[in-house]
C-alpha cells in the first residue's frame, strides 16, 4: 500500500505526513511503503513497512517508523553529496584523470579488436584450419553477432581493469625513475620496470575476466559444447562446481604473461612515440598518427614475446574439472608440443598480431585525447 510519494527535499513532510496519520492508522498489522523520488537522477528510493501495534499506541508506531524513514532518507543523502563532491575532485588530479583515460582506452580497445580475438582464442584451442576457414564457418552457423559472443564480461571489467592499469602505471614509472621533477617524463627504465609491476597486478583482476570470455568464446565448438547463457552465467557455474580455484584457473601463467609483456608494451610505446615524434614525452602533441602506430607497435611487441605462454594459458582455462587434460604449465605445454609439434606455440599468431596493432592503437590514442581534453579543461 503506497502512502504518499514525496521528493528527495521533503523531509520535513516525510515526518509531518506520518506524525498526522497516527490517528488514523488501522489497529492491525499491516504493510505500508513510501516512495521518495528523486528529481535528478529521475527515479524513486522506496522504504516499506510493516506497523505492529501491539504493545504499542498508534502514534507511536507511525512516530518509530517515522524517525526510521527521516534517517533513511538523511543517509542517503549524506552519501550522495559525498560522491558527487568526490568525483570533480578526482577527475581534477593527475590520478584521476590517467584512471579516466585509461577507461576510455580500454572500451576502445575491447570494441575495435573483439571479433579478431575471438578467432585467436578458437584457434588457439583447436586445429579447424586457418581464422579466414573459422570466420566463414562461424558466420555461416550463427551470424556475425557469433564474433561477439562473451564481450559484455570483457567489456564491463576491463574498461574498469584498464583504467586501474594505467594508473598504477603512471605512479609507478615515476616511483621507478631517478627524476623528482614532475616536469620530466619518466625514464625508459622506469617505465619498463613500472609497466612489468603493473602487469603483474593486473593479472589478478583479468584471469577471472580471461576465464569467462575464453569458455563463452569456445562454446558450441568441438571444444565446449555446452550452451551458456551470458558472463554472469558462466561465473556462476564455475564458483558453483570449481570454487575459488576454478575462478582462478591460470591465475599463474596470466602473471607469467601479462608482467614481462607490459614491461615492454610500456616501454615500446614511449620508446617508439619519441622517434616518431622527438620531444613529445615532455612536451605532447604528437599527431593521431603517431599514437595509432606507437600504440598499434607496442602491442605486436608485447603479443610476439608472450605469445607462447597465451596459448598455454588458453588451453589451461579452457578446460573444465570434468574435462582436465592439464596438470599444470609444464605438462601442458608438454602434451601440446608433443601432439601437435612447435607450431602449436605460434598458432594464431597472426590473428593475435594484427588484432594487436588495431586494438593497442585504439587504446593510447584514445588514452592520450581523453588525456589532453582532460587538461585543456
Amino acid at each position: 500500500m503506497l502512502l504518499h510519494s514525496f521528493t528527495m527535499f521533503d523531509t520535513c513532510k516525510v515526518f509531518s505526513f506520518f506524525a498526522h496519520q497516527g490517528s488514523s492508522l488501522p489497529a492491525h498489522g499491516h504493510a505500508y511503503s513510501i516512495r521518495i523520488y528523486n528529481p535528478l537522477l529521475e527515479n524513486a528510493l522506496c522504504f516499506s513497512f510493516l506497523l505492529f501495534p501491539s504493545g504499542y499506541s498508534e502514534s507511536d508506531c507511525s512516530h518509530c517508523h517515522t524517525l526510521h524513514v527521516v534517517m533513511e532518507l538523511e543517509t542517503w543523502r549524506k552519501k550522495r553529496q559525498v560522491v558527487m563532491d568526490f568525483w570533480p575532485e578526482f577527475v581534477a588530479s593527475s590520478t584521476g584523470r590517467e584512471f579516466v583515460a585509461g577507461g576510455f582506452g580500454g572500451t576502445a580497445g575491447i570494441i575495435s579488436g573483439y571479433p579478431l580475438d575471438t578467432l585467436r582464442v578458437i584457434q588457439q584451442n583447436s586445429n579447424n584450419g586457418s581464422a579466414f576457414t573459422i570466420l566463414r564457418n562461424m558466420v555461416a552457423k550463427e551470424g556475425p553477432s557469433a564474433l561477439y559472443r562473451g564481450m559484455a564480461a570483457p567489456l564491463a571489467s576491463v574498461t574498469f581493469q584498464n583504467a586501474v592499469v594505467f594508473q598504477i602505471y603512471a605512479l609507478l614509472s615515476r616511483a621507478f625513475s631517478p627524476s623528482d621533477s614532475v616536469n620530466e617524463p619518466p625514464s625508459l627504465k622506469g617505465v619498463a620496470s613500472g609497466g612489468f609491476c603493473t602487469g603483474a597486478l593486473q593479472a589478478i583482476l583479468l584471469s577471472p575476466v580471461e576465464l569467462v570470455k575464453i569458455r563463452l568464446q569456445l562454446q558450441n565448438t568441438c571444444q565446449l559444447t555446452e550452451t551458456q547463457n551470458g558472463p554472469i552465467t558462466v561465473a556462476n557455474k564455475i564458483w558453483k562446481r570449481e570454487g575459488l580455484r576454478g575462478i582462478y584457473r591460470g591465475l599463474g601463467i596470466t602473471m607469467l604473461r601479462d608482467a614481462p609483456a607490459h614491461g615492454l608494451y610500456f616501454w615500446t610505446y614511449e620508446y617508439t612515440r619519441e622517434k616518431l615524434h622527438p620531444g613529445c614525452r615532455k612536451v605532447s602533441g604528437e599527431s593521431l598518427n603517431t599514437m595509432l602506430i606507437a600504440g598499434g607497435m607496442a602491442g605486436v611487441a608485447s603479443w610476439v614475446f608472450s605469445y607462447p605462454l597465451d596459448v598455454i594459458k588458453t588451453r589451461l582455462q579452457a578446460q573444465t574439472r570434468s574435462s582436465l587434460k592439464y596438470k599444470g604449465i609444464l605438462d601442458c605445454l608438454r602434451k601440446s608440443v608433443n601432439e601437435e609439434g612447435y607450431v602449436v606455440l605460434w598458432r594464431g599468431l597472426g590473428t593475435a598480431v594484427a588484432r594487436a596493432f588495431v586494438v593497442n592503437g585504439a587504446i593510447f590514442s584514445a588514452y592520450e585525447i581523453t588525456l589532453r581534453c582532460l587538461f585543456n579543461d
